[in-house]
């Protein structure tokens, strides 16, 4: 226990920001369970985890905006996944901006998009900024009062803490693989009607082989 605290003094604000400027749901969960057992403070992790979150998207939006379809040229497997980002933004522009985040599958993707598109980069900056501490807040604010209904049941969560912090971690991940099995059978059904010949089609007969 403290190895854990200790870990968490030195480095849990940088892990929270690097993690946040990749991804981060998970690990805001965490930090906001953590402040509530004391280890962390609940504004500095809000603060640490915002700050990564708008970081890691402006560097993606200006990546989309120098390199454009390179990025989906280099990663042709997210073009269907740009393709539906661009629909919904060309709907809901400012909505999307706003939103993304909370949108597992798309998450990523979204700020390349957003820097192909025709918004202005202070436009894209204000808003994202405000996202991004809306986001921290609810996630860090979600692991928070996951650590006080912890409490509620089990009475001394610090006893146990150790074990919540598996059980979270467990969960994100069977999230994560649940989705990408889901996400990988949905790809492969598309494929499969993409080669079935639509209702009509003449059948076309295989090529005889050469003995």
């Amino acid at each position: 226990m403290e190895l854990l605290q200790h870990v968490i003094a030195q480095y849990g604000y940088l892990a929270l920001f690097i993690g946040t400027f990749l991804e981060g749901e998970t690990i805001m969960l965490l930090c906001g369970f953590a402040a509530f057992t004391g280890h962390m403070d609940l504004a500095l992790v809000m603060l640490a985890g915002g700050a990564g979150t708008f970081f890691g998207d402006q560097l993606y939006f200006y990546i989309g905006r120098w390199k454009g379809m390179a990025v989906f040229e280099r990663w042709p497997k997210l073009k269907g996944k740009a393709y539906r980002v661009a629909c919904l933004l060309h709907r809901y522009r400012y909505a999307v901006i706003l939103s993304f985040r909370f949108f597992y599958g798309l998450r990523n993707v979204t700020p390349f998009v957003i820097g192909m598109s025709p918004i202005k980069a202070w436009q894209y900056f204000g808003l994202n900024l405000i996202a991004a501490v809306v986001w921290s807040v609810t996630f860090a604010s979600l692991g928070y009062l996951f650590g006080s209904a912890a409490e509620s049941v089990l009475h001394d969560v610090k006893q146990v803490e150790m074990y919540v912090f598996g059980v979270i971690i467990l969960l994100a991940l069977a999230v994560w693989v649940i989705r990408k099995l889901r996400s990988k059978a949905k790809h492969e059904v598309e494929e499969c009607a993409a080669h079935t010949p639509a209702a009509g089609d003449e059948p076309v007969p295989p090529k005889d082989h050469e003995a």
